[in-house]
């Protein structure tokens, strides 16, 4: 492996705990335990066949010649001792291992995914059969703790949240409020590269639907000033997370004074990013960082708040479950993801007002008839992509010059990989002719077949 790569504690593989290594994590335990990994000769990506070996223990159930979904440019060139083989692909020899007596597995695929088909019977193998647990938890009991744990910690303090519209967010503000109710301030800073009409929706729907107040904080041209001439997609993700810092800052001085701050932190946020410190006396988590924004700016040292992050321990799937069963309607609940930064991403390079408008234009008549067809739940995310090109069109008598729109649908269960979506002809064609002929300045309209991985959902 590449000096410097991620290492774990040797000891964990002495616990006489059941260990499940999954696609880097089978080459650490291969590599700490005596085993051999190399750079393959040919790296695979995206679906491959599992050809079983040994359809027992962890396999059980597992079809063989089933996909499963892999991202690797590293394989396993043989075993350490005391394990055996279980199952293999065309390019990869050592596919899945284990060394049954001191229940230790390990597979190169991703098994958590819902590309993988055969995952989650091979996941429930693992928590059920070898490691001896019970599927005792429920959304009803999740609800119920984190409200006493709330009420418990916030006393009569008062609690900020940045409100996204997302279902993280917006799961959050429910549950809050049904804790804590006028003790919860949420706050949407609308930074002008939301969907159409989308901010004005969600302020309407949160307070005159929902009943929970929203500070509506009225930003566009502070943030349009911060990505003028800038093409880079980093910089341009950390001058729209830095000016949200300011906003927020000058926002939550003006609204509070508070002393919580409330994130939709999920467990994948709290594997990925270390995003925190600890308050030395309380031991209560400080905020550094706001996850809005893809933790992309940090707070100011005198602007700290303790944090609530009551769904930190749940996955997205998880998180839909809870907001259904404290009643959030489905239109939130089943809501496609949606960038932090928003269309700021989905427009490459230059970000201008011409260029947004656009855009959401486009963006209107994707979900126009997505929605019209019955697709829309069946996708992860459907959205247009704004290129900063032109080609050469014909309309009527006339040569045009301008912009192409990609559009990328996409399947998914958790976004951490994705395959490009089968959708019929008949539904394309509609979305693009449309879209050329209702949204001025588009002459072309593309589809963007390509999986994660190699390709990223967003284009930025």
């Amino acid at each position: 492996m590449i000096p410097g790569a991620p290492q774990c504690d040797p000891e964990i593989w002495s616990l006489g705990i059941p260990v499940l290594g999954v696609c880097y994590g089978m080459q650490v335990m291969v590599q700490q335990l005596g085993g051999g990994v190399e750079r393959a000769e040919r790296g695979e990506y995206g679906k491959a066949s599992l050809h079983i070996n040994d359809a027992t223990d962890l396999l059980t159930s597992v079809d063989n010649d089933t996909v499963m979904w892999m991202s690797h440019g590293d394989s396993v060139t043989y075993l350490p001792e005391g394990f055996e083989l279980l199952a293999h692909t065309d390019n990869t020899p050592q596919a899945a291992i284990a060394d049954p007596t001191r229940k230790l597995y390990g597979v190169q695929f991703h098994p958590e995914v819902v590309h993988s088909l055969g995952g989650q019977a091979l996941i429930r193998n693992f928590v059920y059969q070898i490691c001896g647990c019970e599927p005792t938890w429920t959304t009803d009991a999740f609800v119920e703790e984190a409200v006493r744990e709330i009420r418990a910690r916030v006393g009569d303090k008062r609690v900020l949240l940045a409100l996204s519209g997302g279902v993280d967010s917006s799961t959050l503000a429910f549950l809050l409020h049904r804790a804590i109710g006028d003790q919860l301030t949420c706050m949407f800073i609308d930074q002008g590269f939301m969907r159409k009409g989308e901010p004005e929706r969600l302020v309407k729907l949160f307070r005159d639907q929902f009943h929970i107040p929203v500070e509506y904080v009225m930003a566009r041209d502070r943030f349009l000033a911060q990505v003028v001439g800038v093409t880079d997609p980093e910089v341009k993700r950390k001058r729209i997370g830095h000016e949200f810092i300011s906003v927020f800052e000058e926002e939550s001085k003006r609204l509070g004074p508070f002393d919580y701050l409330a994130q939709g932190t999920l467990y994948p946020d709290v594997i990925e990013s270390a995003d925190t410190n600890a308050d030395i006396k309380t031991g209560e988590r400080v905020a550094v960082k706001i996850k809005s924004h893809h933790n992309v700016g940090g707070l100011p040292k005198d602007l700290r708040f303790k944090l609530i992050e009551p769904l930190r321990k749940l996955f997205k799937d998880e998180v839909r479950n809870v907001g259904r069963s404290i009643g959030l309607p489905d239109e939130i609940v089943r809501r496609q993801p949606f960038p932090g930064p928003g269309l700021a991403i989905r427009i490459i390079g230059e970000i201008t007002a011409e260029r947004l408008n656009i855009l959401r234009d486009a963006d209107l008549i994707v979900r126009q008839e997505i929605n019209r067809s019955g697709m829309y739940h069946e996708l992860w995310q459907a959205f247009a992509v704004l290129l900063p090109v032109r080609s050469v069109g014909v309309m009527g008598d006339q040569r045009t010059y301008a912009y192409p729109i990609v559009l990328r649908f996409v399947t998914s269960e958790d976004g951490m990989t994705a395959d490009w979506a089968r959708v019929p002809y008949d539904l394309l064609e509609t979305v693009a002719n449309r879209i050329v002929n209702e949204v001025r300045g588009v002459n072309r309209v593309v589809y963007d077949i390509t999986s994660k991985p190699p390709g990223t959902i967003e284009w930025e």
